[in-house]
């Protein structure tokens, strides 16, 4: 049956925001979503714009952190207020139909940011260690800067939390939103602003890389989320924090490989497969054929949607994207064997009524633990399939943000541990995704942003 086509979301301006106020620029561009109509008109901040914001936030930056209430009052009204006339329904859909992510992993994205800001206090907490005061000793962590810029990117809502957090710890931020996805980071000024942050603290300051750039050098320190390319440029930098690619990766023994297909499935493809954490490598010292064709059916299985809908589990893009992406997904598939196209009768790529284009599921095998295409990250549920052998050790496993591990492979855990390039590792049947405030994600961003001082009185 054809899916409905869902009425698209109404067209909103959304303009930068300084000190609490809207500025109606003349600089604009439209932000078109993945069926081809215009989604919004967003208000772009230019250089002089950009620089008259910057100096008015330093000026009143450095004052103490709100209060913990006031993240959780907006975090309340981000999940559930209509904030700027825009309901959170209506929010999820216009993400949704702007960056091609699945409304359902939007709507999971809206709860869990709702509950991270009523948590924040311990989310930074668990980072730090034990408070520390004995006589007249005492340690303090307090900002290492005043001013923090935020390079926010597309595939996900839930990193916004990152620049909220900065702010609960004391920063004033500049934030250069995403050009997929200026909503969320925009929603939240709304309710950070409505819940009582003091307005000069934040400026939301839509632009393109050089807008960035120029706000990274600005600022004391910074952050940004990007692909490979923002780590090489901004890896060397100690001023600013780099969170890269994911390239999340699973190591099987046999055993498990036929005990846990449906959770490796979910592993590759919840939320779409957008996340940095889903898997995009599967290691396996079984048959690496046989486990990708078990994955490339349980894939394929994924039923077709527009992402508007509430059913949609799979990512979208436009029709003019997804012709040039096919070449490239051509030329991937021919690097290994393809387990997936000859499952779909129409082709991978799935062109909706409403010219849209979901992007189903790619498993391709390859015969080499080294292989090139381990590590490539796709912004949809792509996976790659590959042997290991004891005398392979870690190796095939590094530069991994999450590496899961499963059956006697288990064994490995601390030795992945100690390696640098590895970030988390998970063992058994475990979401890669599941944590605790007191677990990091991908090190410490408390530890980034502030740093310990002493402070000695006479008793």
């Amino acid at each position: 049956m054809t899916p409905p086509v869902t009425a698209p979301p109404a067209v909103v301006r959304l303009n930068p925001v300084i000190a609490g106020s809207e500025v109606d620029s003349r600089d604009t561009a439209e932000l078109t979503g993945v069926d081809g109509q215009v989604v919004a008109e967003v208000g772009l901040a230019p250089r002089l714009l950009a620089q008259a914001a910057v100096q008015r936030v330093r000026a009143h930056a450095g004052a103490p952190a709100p209060a913990a209430e006031l993240f959780a009052a907006a975090g309340e009204l981000f999940a559930t207020a209509a904030l700027d006339g825009e309901s959170p329904a209506e929010y999820q859909r216009r993400v949704a139909a702007a960056t091609g992510s699945p409304r359902a992993a939007v709507e999971r994205a809206t709860a869990s940011i709702r509950a991270a800001l009523a948590r924040i206090e311990d989310l930074n907490s668990a980072e730090l260690p034990a408070p520390f005061a004995e006589g007249g000793f005492a340690r303090h962590w307090v900002p290492r800067g005043k001013v923090l810029a935020v390079v926010v990117p597309n595939n996900h809502p839930e990193p916004n939390v990152t620049w909220v957090r900065a702010l609960s710890l004391g920063y004033s931020v500049l934030l250069r939103p995403g050009s997929k996805d200026p909503f969320t980071p925009r929603r939240l000024t709304a309710a950070l602003l409505r819940a009582g942050l003091p307005p000069h603290r934040l400026a939301f300051l839509p632009g393109g890389h050089d807008l960035g750039d120029h706000l990274l050098d600005q600022a004391d320190l910074g952050i940004v989320y990007g692909g490979p390319d923002a780590a090489a440029r901004y890896g060397n930098r100690r001023d600013i924090l780099v969170r890269g690619p994911g390239r999340s990766k699973a190591l099987v023994d046999a055993a498990s490989a036929a005990a846990l297909p449906d959770s490796l499935t979910r592993w590759i493809a919840d939320d779409g497969g957008v996340r940095c954490n889903n898997i995009s490598a599967v290691l396996t010292s079984g048959d690496a054929g046989e486990l990708a064709d078990a994955l490339a059916r349980r894939l394929a299985a994924l039923d077709v949607h527009p992402v508007t809908s509430a059913k949609a589990l799979l990512p979208a893009t436009t029709k003019t994207n997804a012709e040039a992406l096919a070449p490239y997904l051509a030329d991937l598939a021919a690097q290994g064997t393809d387990h997936s196209s000859a499952l779909y009768p129409d082709g991978p790529l799935s062109v909706l009524p409403d010219t849209s284009v979901v992007l189903r599921p790619l498993v391709i095998s390859v015969d080499d633990p080294h292989h090139a295409l381990l590590g490539t990250e796709l912004p949809f549920p792509f996976v790659v399939v590959a042997p290991w052998r004891e005398e392979h050790g870690t190796a095939p496993l590094r530069d991994s943000l999450v590496v899961s591990l499963n059956g006697r492979h288990t064994r490995l855990a601390e030795e992945l541990l100690r390696e640098p390039s590895v970030r988390k590792v998970t063992t058994g049947d475990v979401r890669p995704w599941l944590s605790r405030p007191e677990l990091p994600h991908d090190g410490s961003l408390a530890g980034f942003l502030l740093e310990p001082k002493a402070l000695i009185h006479a008793t």
